[in-house]
This record gives structure tokens, C-alpha cells and sequence, in this order.
């Protein structure tokens, strides 16, 4: 097992000239993964000595060293400096920012303090690393997350692999809808979450490098030109910023029934039907009874929180029945007749149709082809979150609404121009819908093709396919049912692109070339295998999906990618 900067790929001086592009991801995820395996094993084991003896040796790897430069300059934020207004966004800046992760003499940047709007009009304030401080903290997320995840609550579901919100929306369904099931909810809001965590309690409680963990906490963040201390608190923004809240939190669950269960017996404890339900800083507790709710655990969980430095909002925090009904992540839970309805909240609607309002409005004087593509995105992406839950009425509400957001549109392009004509110039029939807002496009082939908007009431609804809690994705005894899991997740994501769906089953959800799983956080390029200028069909059997790195190491280094076989 490598120990040092030179083993998994060889020599670091002897791939000086190759470089970047010379890395053979495969063996490079391969290493990772199998250290990754053991120490969940060794967590799982209780043996805290191996755990951190392998992390030691994780970290020092070349292998997570270059998947921890990887990460960093392929996700969105490649682009954004930090205090130092440095970016590697060249080759051999990447391969040789490499070596420069080491612990030793290492002192993190502060900060560089960024404001975004929030939904309530306020500003959410991001701290934002340097690249060295991204990829250090990439490099110690990887030794972090499988302990976290070997300990881990099991119906938590905020940044964790292979979960998501429909699955904290799929516990919630199970715990509530029966008759006989839990009929109050303490839904539960903390004020502050990253602001004030207690920097002691991480530094004692985080199975990481502590001197590492110290100088991140207490780096200082540079706002408006003024160095301002962190004395408290995890800024959001950072690479390992969700794993550390994750950490924090977690145990709020599984404490919370075993506390129950040595107060009144486990038999006693079931019938209360408490079940706690988790997205990163977001949960609710389901209870039997109000005073259960208000009195008993509502003191235990700020207990609880108050030992991480922390509170529950007086205004936000409320318990509620659910006939009364609850918003979480977006949607509203509520009982009607005794029968549970998850639909799109209220203010998830009014936020696509503002959000749409303002596309169109900048759009004003853009054709009509370019106003389709902006929209389509969003209602797709929004229609897709909505698509598990009880939605049809909203996806047709929303259709109706924006039908005459672009009939104005429309209409201020032409002002003396009657309906009829408007109509027939922006609008025509597709199939059995008599109003379509449609655009002829060029093709390749020099024909003309169309492009609609999307139809937000053809989203079909679907049941989510709830994650089983105990999943660990870094035991070897749930790697199938995880791969099988990722595989028809994302099938679902592609169900939009029928071609790309067909060739990612085909190849079993991994890239043609590196051999490695793809997924959305990876994302995926749709390469030719015969380029189209060369005479290369853009038929399937000319056409493979690899990951976005694999296809520049293919064009830069001259590389033919082989079409595998089908699955």
C-alpha cells in the first residue's frame, strides 16, 4: 500500500515530463477506494488506532492527493479564487500543485468572504478557500467520510453518497401515513447552524487530524478588505464544510432513541413512534402526542444541541399535526381525511414562476429559440424534484401561468399584431395539445427541426425508490446494491435524453475509458469514438460517454477510446 508521493502511479519524478494528462485515473480511484474499504472496516470494528493510522497513510498518498487536486479544479467552483487570486487552471498548475499538499509547514489563507441572496431576501454569507486550502481539505474529506458514513444516522440524508431530499421526503411518508402512525411533528429549524458551532466540541469530536481541523477552523476570513477572527462556527463554502455539519449533528437520532429506550423500555419507547428525520441542518421529530413532543424531547434535542454551541429558533421552531400539515424541502406534508398529500409547497412555486418572470423579462428582446433554452432547464429541473410527490395540479397551475407570461412576451414584440397572428407565429399543435409555444431550428443535416418548451404536466409522477438507512457505500458487503442504486438513479436523470440513457446502461455506468463509475456529481461527456469531421456517424455505435477529464486526456494525448460491450 503506498506511503509516500511516488507509489500507485510510480515515480512523481518519472511522469515529471508526462505530467497531468499522463495519470491513470483507474488505478488512482482504485487505491483510494480499497484504503477507504478499511477504514470503514476498522470503524465498523470500533478500532480507533487502525482508523487513524490508515487515514495517516490515505493522506499521504499520491493516489488522494491527485483525486483531491481533481476534484477542486472539475467542479463548478474551478473558477473562483481565493484571497490569493490564484487558480489552477492549466495541466502542469494541477500536476504540480500535487506536491504541494503536505502537512508539513502547512497554514491555511483566511477566508475570502462572498454574499449571496437567500429565498427571504437576505444574504448568506460564503467563505471561500484557496485553491491549496480546497484541496487540502478535499484530500482530508476523503479520509473523513468513511468513518462518517460508518456512523453516520440512518435516516440522515444532507451530502451523503446515493441520498438525497426525495428520500428524506420517502421517510417522512413512511413514518406519518398511517392511521396509526405518528400524528405531531416538532419541525425543527436551528438558528445559526454554521455560524455558532462550537469549535472545542469539533476539534474533541471530528476523527481527523486535529492540528489540521484547528488551523481550518481558526483561519480568520477576509471581509470587505478587513480580517475579521473565527472564534466559532464552520464557514459554508469549504470542501469539507457539509461533512463537518454532518458530524455535528450527527447522533441526534440514534441518542435520542436510546435515551428514550433507557427512560421507559424499549417496548414503551416503540409505541411512542418517535422517528427523527434529517437534511444536514433540517430534520423533524415524529411523536405520538404534542406534550411528548414539546416537554420530553424538545429539552433533550436542546440539550443536545446546546453542548455543540447551538439553539433552536424560538420564531421557526413549532409542533404541529399533520392535519395542519408542515413545509420541508420544499414541499408540504399534510393529512386530508386522514390521507397524507406531499405536494410542491407554496413557496416553492411562487419562487419557478419569479424565477421564470425574470428569464422572460431578460429575454425581451432574445428569439424565441434562445427564450426555449433558457427555460427549458428550469422547469425541467424543477418538475423533476416534484416529479415523487403529488404534483400534477401544481405542474398544470404553473403551465397556465406561464402560458400568459409568454402570450405578453409575445405580444409586446408585436403590438398591432392580432391574436391570430401571434398565435399562429409563436404557438402551433403538437400532437393532441393545441397550444405549444414552439421554434423552428436549423439541423445538421440542413433540414428544419423544432424545439418546444417543456411540458411540465407530461412529467410523469413516480414513487421514489427510498435508500435502505443501513447503506454504507464504503462496505464491501452493500457495493452491489449501491451500484445498483446509482445506476437507477441516474437512468431517471437521463430519461430526457433517451440516447444517453441507452448508452449508460450499456456500459454499466461507467466510463469507456478510465473504466470508473460516472455519476452527476462526475458528470459525463458524450464522446465520438470516429470524429464527425473524420466521417464519424452520429450514430450510437460511433458514440460512448466518458468523464469530462477523460475526454481532454483523450484529445491531448491522441488516445482511441474502444466501445464496450454491452452490458
Amino acid at each position: 500500500m503506498e506511503n509516500d508521493d511516488r507509489s500507485s502511479i510510480g515515480s512523481a519524478a518519472s511522469h515529471a515530463s508526462n505530467g497531468w494528462a499522463a495519470i491513470n485515473w483507474q488505478r488512482v480511484q482504485k487505491s483510494v477506494r480499497v484504503l477507504q474499504n478499511r477504514i470503514a472496516k476498522a470503524t465498523q470494528e470500533g478500532n480507533w488506532r487502525r482508523v487513524k493510522a490508515l487515514q495517516r497513510t490515505l493522506t499521504r498518498s499520491f493516489s488522494a492527493k491527485a483525486l483531491a487536486v481533481r476534484r477542486v479544479t472539475e467542479n463548478q467552483g474551478k473558477k473562483t479564487a481565493g484571497v490569493d487570486r490564484e487558480l489552477w487552471d492549466t495541466p502542469q498548475k494541477k500536476y504540480a500543485a500535487i506536491a504541494r499538499l503536505k502537512k508539513h509547514w502547512y497554514r491555511p489563507l483566511p477566508l475570502r468572504r462572498v454574499y449571496i441572496p437567500k429565498s427571504n431576501g437576505k444574504e448568506r454569507p460564503l467563505g471561500i478557500p484557496t485553491m491549496r486550502d480546497r484541496a487540502m481539505q478535499a484530500l482530508y474529506l476523503l479520509a473523513l467520510d468513511p468513518v462518517l458514513e460508518s456512523v453516520s444516522d440512518p435516516n440522515s440524508y444532507g451530502f451523503r453518497k446515493n441520498r438525497c431530499t426525495a428520500d428524506a421526503m420517502s421517510q417522512i411518508f413512511l413514518q406519518t401515513c398511517r392511521k396509526v402512525s405518528a400524528q405531531w411533528i416538532l419541525d425543527a429549524d436551528i438558528e445559526g447552524f454554521f455560524d455558532h458551532i462550537n469549535h472545542q466540541w469539533m476539534i474533541d469530536h471530528v476523527c481527523m487530524d486535529k492540528s489540521i481541523l484547528r488551523k481550518w477552523l481558526k483561519c480568520g476570513v477576509v471581509d470587505r478588505r478587513q480580517l475579521i477572527a473565527t472564534t466559532e462556527g464552520t464557514p459554508q463554502g469549504g470542501v469539507i464544510s457539509p461533512a463537518l455539519a454532518n458530524w455535528t449533528l450527527n447522533g441526534l437520532e440514534t441518542q435520542l432513541l436510546a435515551h428514550l429506550e433507557a427512560k421507559w423500555g424499549v417496548t414503551k419507547a416503540k409505541k411512542l413512534k418517535v422517528g427523527v428525520i434529517r437534511y444536514a441542518d433540517d430534520f423533524v421529530v415524529t411523536g405520538t402526542s404534542q406534550e411528548l413532543l414539546e416537554t420530553e424531547i424538545r429539552s433533550w434535542v436542546d440539550a443536545f444541541l446546546a453542548e455543540r454551541g447551538l439553539r433552536l429558533s424560538v420564531a421557526k421552531s413549532r409542533t404541529v399535526h399533520i392535519d395542519q400539515g408542515f413545509d420541508f424541502l420544499g414541499w408540504n406534508f399534510r393529512k386530508y381525511s386522514g390521507k397524507l398529500l406531499i405536494k410542491p409547497n407554496k413557496k416553492s412555486v411562487q419562487a419557478l414562476y419569479e424565477k421564470a418572470r425574470k428569464v422572460t423579462n431578460d429575454h425581451l428582446g432574445a428569439t424565441q429559440e434562445d427564450l426555449i433554452r433558457a427555460l427549458n432547464p428550469i422547469l425541467r429541473g424543477w418538475a423533476q424534484y416534484h416529479s415523487p410527490v403529488v404534483a400534477k395540479k401544481a405542474f398544470s397551475c404553473m403551465e397556465w401561468q406561464l402560458h400568459w407570461r409568454l402570450w405578453r412576451w409575445a405580444k409586446r414584440r408585436h403590438p398591432n399584431k392580432k391574436a391570430t397572428w401571434i398565435r399562429k407565429r409563436y404557438w402551433r399543435p403538437v400532437g393532441d395539445r393545441k397550444w405549444v409555444f414552439t421554434a423552428d431550428i436549423p439541423l445538421k443535416d440542413g433540414s428544419k427541426g423544432m424545439l418546444e418548451l417543456y411540458q411540465l404536466s407530461g412529467t410523469p409522477i413516480e414513487r421514489h425508490k427510498k435508500v435502505k438507512g443501513a447503506y454504507n457505500p464504503y462496505d464491501e458487503s452493500w457495493e452491489m446494491y449501491g451500484e445498483t442504486l446509482r445506476q437507477e438513479r441516474m437512468l431517471k436523470t437521463m430519461r430526457y435524453r433517451k440516447e444517453w440513457s441507452k448508452l449508460y446502461a450499456d456500459q454499466r455506468g461507467l466510463c469507456a475509458l478510465c473504466e470508473y463509475e460516472m455519476d452527476v456529481d462526475t458528470g459525463w461527456h458524450d464522446h465520438h469514438i470516429v470524429r464527425r469531421v473524420d466521417g464519424g456517424s452520429n450514430a450510437l455505435g460511433n458514440r460512448v460517454l466518458i468523464h469530462p477529464d477523460c475526454h481532454r486526456k483523450v484529445h491531448s494525448l491522441g488516445l482511441q477510446v474502444v466501445k464496450p460491450a454491452p452490458a
